[in-house]
């Protein structure tokens, strides 16, 4: 049993059979689990009542999985909401752009039941490390123009709000609380990710390339998250 203050899961399928093979597990695990069986219905839900996580399918009615996520991703209300995309897709294309988009894990069906669960803990687990509140003095870091505020999750770029990921944001502040230091994509897995076993290293590229998108005035020119080639990443001890 998953040892947490009950955590509330959006299940978002149109197949009925997997809501509740998904569900069962999931409350086996301890987990108060809610279902929607499209897009619209998932939106309304997210928007009324407040859930720890989302599992999304890609492929919905009316309102799809990547449009969905990405819905919820440019609303600073639930800019931060971890999300697991699950669906038929294999293709790499798929999977990159699903992470792209700002999903924090990606399954594919067929799956395991159990490791669907597993996904599931680390990913809050993570998560919620991130959101551990720190004495005041060490809640909020200043870099350029860039506000990141650790008690209330928020990163501020020119007063204005970003909507990052839990999984981005929980990248950044190690990057930037690690100036001058460079990172390989194996150690930043091993500071962000932890333990989980599912993450591929690009994972970390397709992170950063998102996170680039939205803190930096140029992201093919970057000045916050800068690489050293063939080595990782890293942000300047100078800024």
């Amino acid at each position: 049993m998953y040892n947490v203050d009950t955590r509330k899961i959006l299940v978002v399928d149109d197949e009925p059979d997997l809501i509740d093979l998904v569900s069962y597990n999931l409350k086996k695990e301890g987990f108060e689990v809610s279902s929607a069986s499209d897009g619209e219905e998932a939106l309304r839900k997210i928007r009324s009542e407040n859930f720890d996580l989302i599992v999304l399918d890609l492929m919905l009615p009316g309102i799809q999985g990547f449009e969905l996520c990405r819905i919820l991703r440019n609303d600073p209300k639930t800019g931060h909401l971890p999300i697991i995309m699950l669906t038929a897709k294999t293709e790499d294309v798929d999977r990159i752009l699903g992470l792209e988009i700002g999903a924090d894990d990606y399954i594919a069906k067929p799956f395991n039941p159990r490791e669907l669960a597993a996904r599931v803990k680390a990913v809050l687990r993570r998560t919620g490390e991130s959101s551990i509140k720190k004495p005041a003095v060490e809640n909020v870091t200043r870099i350029g123009d860039l506000v990141i505020n650790k008690e209330t999750y928020e990163v501020l770029k020119g007063g204005a709000p970003l909507s990052l990921s839990a999984t981005e944001f929980r990248l950044l502040v190690h990057l930037v609380e690690n100036r001058g230091k460079v990172f390989s994509r194996n150690q930043l897995l091993d500071a962000v990710w932890k333990d989980e076993a599912y993450v591929e290293p690009r994972t970390v590229d397709v992170h950063i390339r998102r996170l680039r998108t939205q803190i930096e005035d140029e992201p093919s020119n970057p000045a916050y998250i800068k690489t050293k080639r063939g080595i990782g990443y890293y942000v300047d001890a100078d800024i």
